[in-house]
Formats: structure tokens, sequence, C-alpha cells
């Protein structure tokens, strides 16, 4: 059973998305929400597999609920419902299920519970040679325009700029380098000790992506980190922080 949100501010527009889901005996609709704030509400409440999202709404644009999500989140899948075609390179650029314009005709939802449906099996198939792994944990991202769901193990860095925090990760389609509206003390918070490493006041470095770790003349470290552009970015470990590396690498 596929266990669905849906989030749209208008009431007839909920009532259609639950007409077209009848036709559909896998799905089962475990709750609404009218704007941004419920929506952010019934995620952490409901835990839904999948969530029908408006991209306008009063409050906040469903891009914007989705950059609010607490870090480390176990997002459900997205499928963008919308009357603005307008918004459809957008969607897609997070790495949306899919994009639905309203009308919504009943081919192209039972389309988009397919490809749902196929995410959902293949993220579920065990691998032979090991454990099944849980789903990988995921940050919304949203840098003015451009949106990304980026899973935390492929973001190496996390840079301070004041308020926001500038994340280095590559997509597939070239490295990224966006900001967010979260403090890198924020951020600390809520990531994996044993995975992150708070390398100084302005980075915290992804262990995973660790190429090399030398002496500097200051007592510490000079990490190198792997990977897209930020192979040539050293990131300077002071030597308190630096016994915490080698602890935590055996190194």
């Amino acid at each position: 059973m596929m266990r669905v949100l849906l989030i749209d501010d208008e009431r007839l527009a909920r009532a259609e998305l639950r007409r077209l889901l009848a036709a559909h005996p896998q799905v089962d609709i475990v709750g609404e929400a009218a704007n941004a704030a419920e929506g952010l509400q019934q995620i952490a409440a409901l835990q839904p597999d999948l969530v029908l999202l408006d991209v306008q709404m009063p409050g906040g644009s469903g891009f914007d609920m989705l950059a609010a999500l607490d870090l480390g989140a176990t997002l459900p899948d997205v499928i963008f419902t919308t009357a603005f075609d307008r918004y459809a390179l957008q969607a897609f650029e997070v790495n949306a299920l899919d994009y639905l314009q309203k009308p919504i005709q009943p081919a192209r939802m039972a389309a988009a519970l397919q490809r749902c449906a196929a995410r959902r099996s293949a993220q579920a198939l065990p691998d032979a040679a090991a454990p099944s792994p849980t789903a990988p944990q995921k940050l919304f991202v949203k840098d003015g325009e451009r949106c990304w769901f980026v899973a935390l193990d492929e973001i190496r860095l996390f840079e301070s700029e004041g308020n926001y925090t500038r994340l280095y990760f590559d997509n597939g389609t070239g490295a990224q380098r966006p900001l967010m509206l979260r403090s890198l003390s924020q951020l600390e918070e809520r990531l994996d000790p044993q995975r992150f490493f708070r390398a100084s006041r302005r980075h915290i470095v992804n262990l995973a992506f660790v190429a090399r770790a030398a002496p500097n003349e200051a007592g510490g470290l000079d990490l190198t980190l792997r990977g897209g552009d930020t192979a040539s970015v050293q990131v300077e470990v002071s030597r308190r922080r630096a016994a915490q590396f080698r602890s935590l690498t055996n190194a």
C-alpha cells in the first residue's frame, strides 16, 4: 500500500485528487494539508510515502515548504501539481518524481503513480551480497530559483558564509555550490558526528571524501577532498581538532 498525503490550498483541487486516486486501490490517502505550514506538520506526523504537492500556496510555495523540512528527515517522493507549466523545469531540477499540470488527466496520474511504485520497488530490492540498506537521508536545497534533492552522503563539504552555508556536491551534471539559509552550527546539530567532522569554525567535512590528511606547520592538518571541483580544496584543521580527526579516522 502506498501512503499518500495531499497538499493543496484549494479544497476543490484536493477533492479532485481524491477522485483521481480512488481508481487506484494501492493508494491510501493518509491526510490533507491546505498550506505549507500544515504540510510540514503532516509530513512529520504521518511519514507518507508520496506527497502530491501544489507549487503555489499562500504562506510559501511547495519548494519553500520542502526547504523548511528538518535536516536529515526521511523525505517522501514528491509529485508536483500546478496550473502553471513554467514550473516544470524547476520541478525536474529538484528530481521530483513527476510534474502534473492541472487539470490532471487520469492517464498522467496513473503513469506518475506507476513511476512511484517502480522507484519504491527498486529501493526495496535486497542486495544478495550485502544487507538491505536503509533509504538515504536527503536534504532539499533551494538557492534562488534553483532547487535540489541531495543525499547527505553526496555532500562533501559545508562552508559557513555568515547565516548561510554553502554546500559542495555533484549532481550528475557538474559540481554544485548552492547557499542555504541555515547556519553551520544549526546544521552541525543535525549531522552525524561520526560521518561529518567539524574541521574548523567555517567548515564541516564529510569524512568519506577526505583523500589526504597532511600535517601543517601549525601542528594541525590540511585535509584534501576528493571528487568534483573540490579535489584541490584544502580545509585546515587546528591542532586541537586534529586530535579529534585522528580519533575518528584512526589516522
